[in-house]
């Protein structure tokens, strides 16, 4: 499955600059006519969330499509604002504690495309180093925006998955080992060789088995995390441990494990549908 990036270098880098002249308040207003704008012309999107919503029994009407869009807009502009300016963000943690156990001591971090998992990572509780393994498709101009601002999150890494898989291996078991955390996309597949289909809203869906087979190989323990937008600035931080039962050979240990994950993963976007944010036909065969 090719690997879907939104938003444009020119239009986030537009916006960035007149949020350090204007404020936050002005980026939100502003967030209007340029949600409209791809209101109006990404079909494609429109298409693939009519689908979505149907999985879901909710009419998907022009209001819901506007402000599902709206807050797509306003996730991707905390991304960036969130690594300038972490300070200006409130983040409420669900069990601060168990969070920062798994931080400092290193865990298998489950992430999904879902409400500010991109902004959340200006304020990890820890020290610690989090290695991010993605595949970087991310636009040359948007990675510029990323690297120039001043504030740059020490403690988060990117491992590349379109690097040569060795090399990725070894990059996660010597983060691993040194009982750093890595954190994995888990909601999406990117690899035939970590796919599985699992049911997801009714039907069946490709979700990533790295996370869960790194897990299972190293011991390392799973947590779960979703953030939720709540508002202006402000996100809700909800984790959970994800077992796995060591005691049951690979496949059946990891299939049991990610289909408790697509079983969270399906309550969080039944409350906050709007903050799904993968803007493809998620069921395509």
């Amino acid at each position: 499955m090719a690997t879907i990036q939104r938003g444009s270098g020119w239009s986030i880098k537009l916006v960035f600059t007149l949020y350090k002249f204007l404020g936050y308040k002005f980026t939100y207003y502003l967030m209007y006519p340029v949600t409209f704008f791809y209101f109006i012309f990404a079909s494609n999107v429109k298409k693939s969330l009519k689908i979505y919503y149907e999985k879901l029994n909710i009419p998907f009407t022009k209001k819901i499509y506007y402000n599902h869009l709206f807050m797509f807009a306003m996730c991707m502009v905390d991304r960036f604002i969130s690594k300038y300016d972490c300070a200006s963000y409130t983040y409420t943690y669900e069990n601060k504690d168990f969070i920062k156990e798994r931080v400092d001591n290193g865990s298998i971090l489950l992430l999904s495309h879902f409400g500010g998992w991109s902004s959340s990572t200006c304020n990890t509780l820890s020290n610690n180093i989090i290695n991010v393994v993605m595949k970087e498709v991310i636009l040359n101009s948007i990675k510029q925006i990323e690297n120039s601002i001043n504030n740059p999150l020490k403690n988060v890494r990117v491992i590349d998955q379109s690097l040569n898989p060795i090399e990725v291996s070894i990059k996660i078991a010597n983060a691993i080992s040194n009982k750093e955390c890595v954190a994995f996309m888990a909601d999406r597949a990117v690899d035939p060789r970590f796919t599985q289909k699992v049911e997801f809203l009714g039907e069946l869906a490709s979700f990533n088995t790295n996370p869960f087979k790194v897990a299972y190989k190293t011991k390392a323990p799973l947590t779960l995390f979703f953030i939720v937008h709540k508002g202006l600035q402000n996100y809700y931080v909800h984790s959970k441990e994800i077992k796995m039962d060591f005691s049951l050979d690979e496949n059946s240990a990891v299939t049991n494990s990610l289909k408790e994950y697509v079983k969270n993963f399906e309550e969080i976007v039944k409350k906050h549908p709007n903050q799904w944010f993968n803007l493809y036909n998620f069921w395509e065969r």
